[in-house]
């Protein structure tokens, strides 16, 4: 984190909220929403790469990063705590996006509070066509459950030497804000979120034609991990065609962390079309 940006906590509708913000409200506000287990200061380059035309806000998510836990019997929405943090700051009409669970979020918060956001990034939402629902509760039923809860028997040291090993192209500033991101990660919201996830996953398709914001989706490649696959891209190009879909087929789910370049390409074409 840059020492001319800003952290601070907002609580919206009973949910405390850690943000990162690189600026002061002086210039078009941009929300970026992290994915499962991950945090906001996983945005970091990004936002470095943004700030002098955006205000950048790095919201860490209930049970991310420095953020509220889960509270037995919570109803996880995080669509509406991020629509409370962006009231609660005064952001006029930001651009909302976000990576997997984070696109997902930013959607819902699109579809269901439209007057707060101006457009819509979406970094390989978790999206399917007709997705069995395994039933609620069935960890074994969920790899990224029981990877989840992994994360608690790995110190930071563990972490950081994984990913240092499997990823030798990421900055060290990646690396520690992934690593040190899975150590903050909240267990009792692991199960949740995942049940919400695969649940909510074809959720779309009766949803996508309703949003009126400009979009950008952006995809990647099935056969190394991407989860938006061919044949959703072509329905969400029939019921929408406004939206504007990138692929950048050599990666795979994190497609800003393994090809930045095009990522980078793709987001700021799309946010020169946007309308002051």
């Amino acid at each position: 984190m840059l020492a001319s940006w800003t952290q601070d906590d907002f609580t919206a509708g009973g949910v405390r909220l850690h943000y990162y913000r690189t600026g002061h409200g002086d210039k078009r506000p941009l929300v970026l929403v992290h994915g499962f287990s991950d945090s906001g200061l996983c945005w970091s380059r990004t936002a470095h790469d943004l700030e002098a035309d955006y205000d950048v806000i790095m919201p860490d998510m209930r049970g991310h990063g420095l953020s509220a836990r889960m509270r037995p019997g919570d109803d996880v929405d995080m669509a509406a705590d991020l629509a409370g943090l962006i009231r609660g700051l005064g952001l006029k009409r930001p651009i909302v996006g976000g990576h997997s669970m984070g696109a997902a979020v930013s959607y819902q918060t699109g579809l269901r509070f439209p007057e707060l956001a101006s457009a819509l990034l979406l970094e390989d939402p978790p999206w399917w066509m007709g997705r069995p629902v395994p039933p609620p509760g069935r960890s074994d039923e969920h790899p990224m459950s029981d990877w989840g809860k992994s994360l608690a028997g790995k110190t930071l040291a563990e972490l950081l030497a994984q990913y240092r090993e499997e990823q030798p192209h990421w900055s060290d500033e990646l690396v520690r804000s992934m690593a040190e991101s899975k150590k903050q990660l909240d267990q009792a919201i692991v199960d949740t979120l995942v049940d919400k996830l695969n649940s909510e996953g074809s959720g779309w398709l009766t949803t996508i034609q309703d949003i009126t914001q400009p979009v950008l989706l952006l995809t990647a490649n099935p056969e190394l991990g991407g989860i938006v696959t061919p044949e959703v891209q072509a329905k969400v190009r029939e019921l929408n065609p406004r939206v504007t879909i990138v692929n950048v087929p050599d990666v795979g789910h994190l497609i800003r962390y393994d090809n930045y370049a095009a990522f980078m390409d793709a987001l700021r074409a799309f946010l020169a079309q946007i309308p002051s």
